[in-house]
């Protein structure tokens, strides 16, 4: 048990014993700079249990643990807030017990937790961009936090390959194309197939303008394009089977798939299970049946298939048109209940799809939670906010994306410059310089995103993002460096690495500060995946950096002259490391050896 857990458990004791009472929990927070003491007990919440003054309940409390346990040296009583002064043993004797963990943070993994993870999710008309990097980013770094908290993880995206969207490509290939491929023209085969969906919005643009200008109002003239009449017939001609069709839409999709391979392994995200919108849009019919006998969905005169949710506080939804075609609906209730089939261990399942989808998740979960599935109570949606440029949003259909490929570019080159007018560089060769620049640049990227609450809107700025100062990627990454740097100069043998310090001898205020941060890390990793969210791993490195470079500011390491302290600060750096190291995966960032 952590020092919290302990001291949780002597607290709920105490309060039985001096009031006859039980309290269900116990507050914590860090015990503020200007007030002595390392950990602070909450006294203002159990007013609900115990009747009195919050400064007598809180010294009572404080004494009973003074006396009781160990690990508490002292207390003071701020009005409600009982602050506990903890033994520099209780520290040492912690820090002894985790310095050699190389897993420190991370469970190991449960039989009966299993989670799928699906992100990314992209259309095959057009590459990924800026919009889909934060998707990635944050699909794949809630499964590596769900793992290391003892879950099994599937990651899995759904890639939508069929519908108008797609055929608009298509089409403007065949008709402009003149028998371009990513060969020919040296570009990745989804920014190839972007193009073509970019030439179909101005030609579709051109025909709706000249259909005004004949004297044709304007819906009509929207509805009537040419090119929009052959893309709907190509589409026709696509759920026919056409062979001719299908033959140019495989064709197509496989320049795509190749460039998203890509991109992903540029980005450093990876997938167990693939699934395809061409495959699953058929599925979830024959629960729709299923549901009207069990009186969860209505048939309309139309013949339209519906479920009535304003009891939820929702509205009535469609979920099968009065043709019998699905929609969105019914592919994701049936996708749903598929991947369970295909992963029958899991109990829960993660949508990493963007906020103007909350409605949707609603819906879908309370449908199938009404079919009667169990694992429908673990299904969550990881919903989050768009990301701007300054300036403004970018349009798929305008060609004013930003280009994920093109924006990692950017990125290593940002690194390359700003670490060029460092000038520290210069006993790399070529190569390492290279794979050094996109350790930064990515690292910069990816730390940028993710330290922001997924629910927040971004507004992205790369030069911002590989500042070497402040709460940025490189700036973490840059204390790894140093910390490895030390590491080097101490050169220290596996058995100095194991020395245990003293018990007579005290801790300096910033050692014990980093030991109580490095005692939070597992407590962080399990917040993080309890409430999906990267950004209480990032930003808890962010302040384990701060008080690292304080520490270092201010306490020698190497140069302390005696040796049980200097290889105690040298320990308490490689930890500090590693930590650094672990949450970094977390988020799916790299940290150099050296900087």
């Amino acid at each position: 048990m952590n020092i919290q857990e302990v001291i949780q458990t002597k607290v709920i004791e105490a309060v039985a014993s001096l009031y006859n009472i039980t309290i269900p929990s116990v507050e914590f927070q860090p015990t503020r700079k200007d007030f002595e003491g390392d950990i602070t007990v909450v006294v203002f919440p159990m007013l609900r249990y115990i009747k009195g003054n919050p400064v007598q309940i809180g010294t009572q409390i404080g004494t009973f643990l003074e006396k009781e346990l160990n690990e508490v040296k002292g207390f003071n009583v701020i009005k409600g807030f009982l602050n506990l002064v903890i033994t520099d043993n209780y520290y040492k004797n912690f820090f002894d017990s985790i310095k050699e963990d190389e897993s420190y943070g991370r469970k190991p993994e449960q039989d009966n937790n299993a989670f799928l993870v699906e992100y990314s999710s992209p259309n095959t008309n057009k590459p990924l961009h800026l919009g889909h990097i934060r998707n990635n980013l944050l699909g794949y770094s809630v499964a590596e936090i769900l793992k290391a908290s003892g879950n099994r993880v599937y990651k899995t995206q759904i890639i939508n390959d069929r519908g108008i969207h797609i055929c608009k490509s298509m089409l403007a290939w065949q008709m402009f194309g003149n028998g371009e491929t990513p060969e020919s023209t040296g570009l990745k085969g989804d920014k190839l197939a972007g193009l073509y969906y970019v030439k179909f919005d101005q030609v579709y643009k051109e025909e709706v303008a000249g259909l005004i200008s004949a004297g044709m109002d304007k819906i009509q003239a929207e509805k009537q394009a040419p090119i929009l009449l052959e893309a709907q017939e190509m589409l026709l001609k696509w759920e026919a089977g056409d062979a001719k069709v299908i033959n140019l839409w495989k064709k197509m999709n496989s320049w795509v798939y190749s460039g998203f391979n890509e991109t992903y392994a540029n980005l450093g995200v990876d997938f167990d299970k693939l699934y395809y919108e061409s495959e699953t849009y058929l599925l979830g019919k024959d629960m729709i049946a299923d549901g009207i006998e069990k009186g969860i969905f209505y048939r309309k005169e139309d013949g339209s298939v519906w479920i009535d949710l304003t009891d939820e506080g929702l509205d009535e939804k469609i979920v099968l048109r009065a043709d019998g075609t699905a929609v969105y609906m019914t592919q994701d209730i049936g996708t749903a209940i598929q991947r369970v089939k295909d992963f029958p261990d899991i109990g829960g399942m993660v949508y990493t799809v963007g906020n103007e989808q909350d409605y949707h998740f609603k819906v879908l979960f309370l449908i199938l939670k009404k079919l009667g599935y169990s694992w429908a109570q673990h299904l969550y949606h990881l919903s989050y906010g768009m990301v701007d440029l300054p300036e403004g949003k970018m349009k798929s259909r305008e060609g004013t994306v930003v280009d994920a490929d093109d924006l990692i570019d950017e990125m290593t080159n940002t690194a390359a410059q700003i670490s060029q007018e460092l000038g520290k560089l210069d006993d790399y060769s070529e190569e390492e310089k290279q794979k050094l620049y996109r350790i930064i640049g990515l690292g910069a990227l990816k730390y940028y995103i993710l330290k922001v609450d997924p629910k927040k809107r971004i507004l992205f700025n790369p030069e911002e993002s590989v500042d070497f100062q402040g709460n940025t990627g490189p700036f973490i990454q840059y204390t790894y460096a140093r910390i490895q740097s030390i590491l080097r100069k101490a050169n220290l043998s596996t058995s100095e690495l194991l020395n245990q310090l003293g018990q007579s001898i005290e801790l300096h205020p910033k050692e014990k500060e980093l030991i109580k941060l490095l005692e939070i890390y597992p407590e962080t990793v399990k917040l993080a995946a309890e409430n999906y969210s990267p950004a209480l791993i990032a930003n808890y490195t962010y302040d384990l950096v701060k008080e690292f470079n304080s520490f270092y500011q201010q306490v020698s390491i190497l140069g302390e002259s005696k040796e049980e302290i200097r290889i105690f600060r040298v320990q308490l750096a490689k930890k500090v490391g590693e930590v650094i190291k672990s949450a970094f995966q977390l988020l799916g960032i790299q940290v150099p050896v050296r900087m």
